[in-house]
């Protein structure tokens, strides 16, 4: 609950007094004007959002001390943090990112088989990849059928993984023929 949570990113220079395009990653995009402080990613830097306007899928901002395009487009590229502790309540079956990166994978009788490494979500919903212990990593639906246990006090998830799901269970199939 320490770390530090991406909530938008500022994706450029909006004009020539300084105002920002701004993309917000909050569930509720006109939510990320309410966190404070919003900071760069290593908290140096504190943005006091101002919201001027609202373009198809990004915000037009003022921010506090940027006021010409120069320096506004110096910011391109960073992205905005706030605290986790800071951030509401995940509903129930509803998990941030930051929380799940980091936990152990474990199967069923409980052997680790690795840890999360990311969430990826191209569209046809979300899939975790999994760090093995050893071996390259893998995807796995973010589903009840392959993820049905998120235990977050104690640090891990469990997941089934079908047979011949993993690289090596495929070497092994071959290496039978």
């Amino acid at each position: 609950m320490n770390r530090k949570i991406c909530v938008g990113v500022i994706m450029g220079a909006h004009g020539v007094r300084g105002e920002v395009r701004l993309r917000s990653f909050t569930d509720d995009p006109e939510s990320i004007f309410a966190y404070k402080p919003v900071t760069d990613e290593e908290g140096k830097r504190a943005f006091t959002l101002k919201r001027k306007g609202m373009m198809k899928d990004h915000f037009i901002v003022s921010l506090k001390g940027v006021t010409d395009r120069n320096a506004a487009e110096a910011l391109r590229g960073t992205e905005l943090f706030v605290e986790r502790a800071i951030l509401p309540p995940a509903g129930k079956g509803e998990y941030y990112e930051a929380d799940l990166v980091g936990l152990a994978a474990k199967t069923e009788d409980g052997k680790t088989l690795g840890k999360v490494l990311a969430l990826h979500d191209y569209g046809a919903g979300t899939f975790l990849e999994i760090e093995p212990v050893k071996g390259k990593s893998f995807m796995l639906p973010f589903t009840d059928a392959f993820v049905p246990d998120v235990n977050l006090a104690k640090g891990f998830i469990q997941i089934v993984v079908p047979e011949g799901w993993l690289a090596e269970d495929k070497k092994k199939a071959k290496a039978k023929k």
